[in-house]
């Protein structure tokens, strides 16, 4: 099978599609034919060897964690899918997903692809959504407090948004001036212009005591600090990329990842399927422009996700 491959620790044009034996399905395994992948930040900081300190991998190292296909096969003691299934798949454990055939684990992590949802729309779920879920979760907003998100018009950012403003609370979401419009349309009830200024202030200036926390889903380690300033006394920062466990003012530091939302996949594909959770899809491209694809990604800020089709 053709799969995309990091040779090494190496930049994204130095990825290659390589030839590999089809993977065989083990015990608690599902064998998936894939239909559509989508890219994550994480595949790019994996490959690149950016984050090799604190997640390590083989080489060649297979790319790809979010897929949607067709259940191919079943490894031992699989009960609760079918082959001919539909699935939508978070594959971390499994193989990578920029592969003609991916392994993912059976579990809460390998959930049926209702008819009303295509397969580039699924392959955009996983990571993206079930992140979101675990940032929302992890802030403790409760209903009518407010929240900033830094970030808002990404993958994780765009479903934390609708997230967050489906649960009552007053988000204010960071985004260009030709972007406000697209995130109230999310649910945001302020955009907050990040190139107008800093961040922090612009958020206080429209909440004046600070908002009950902030996601922070661009920032990291001693640059979390800038936003955490938006946050009240007693407040939350939250961020998927780490930071310092604490910080000068009464403001606590909440870090979490797509870890954080396992078991919520089911229930997001549900709420994307019911037309509740909007899925914005920015590009569309061939397994053939693979590697192209991978270079794309990692060289812009990207709206959305790009899905990679079979």
């Amino acid at each position: 099978m053709k799969v995309v491959v990091a040779p090494g620790y190496v930049p994204v044009e130095d990825l290659v599609v390589a030839d590999q034996p089809r993977p065989e399905a083990g015990p608690g395994q599902v064998l998936i034919k894939l239909k559509a992948a989508a890219l994550n930040p994480l595949d790019v900081k994996l490959s690149t060897g950016v984050m090799k300190d604190q997640m390590p991998v083989d080489h060649p190292f297979a790319l790809g964690l979010d897929a949607a296909g067709t259940v191919e096969a079943l490894g031992e003691g699989v009960q609760d899918l079918r082959v001919g299934d539909e699935v939508i798949a978070f594959t971390y454990g499994g193989s990578g997903a920029l592969a003609e055939y991916a392994l993912a684990n059976a579990g809460p992590t390998v959930v049926r692809r209702p008819a009303g949802l295509d397969p580039v729309q699924g392959a955009a779920l996983p990571v993206a959504a079930m992140t979101a879920a675990a940032v929302i979760t992890a802030a403790d907003v409760p209903t009518g407090g407010t929240l900033l998100i830094v970030g808002a018009t990404g993958g994780v950012g765009s479903f934390a948004v609708q997230l967050a403003a489906q649960a009552g609370v007053k988000v204010l979401a960071t985004a260009t001036r030709d972007e406000a419009d697209y995130v109230r349309g999310l649910g945001a009830k302020e955009a907050v212009d990040y190139t107008a200024g800093d961040v922090a202030e612009l958020a206080r200036a429209a909440e004046p005591g600070g908002v009950d926390a902030v996601i922070d889903l661009v920032n990291f380690g001693p640059g979390l600090a800038a936003t955490a300033a938006a946050a009240k006394p007693g407040g939350r920062i939250v961020s998927t990329l780490g930071g310092p466990p604490s910080f000068d003012r009464d403001v606590t530091a909440v870090y979490t990842g797509v870890e954080g939302g396992i078991g919520r996949l089911d229930e997001l594909v549900g709420k994307a399927a019911g037309g509740t959770l909007a899925i914005e899809v920015s590009s569309v491209r061939p397994f053939s422009e693979a590697v192209a694809a991978v270079v794309d990604f990692a060289a812009a800020a990207n709206r959305g996700k790009t899905v990679i089709t079979f």
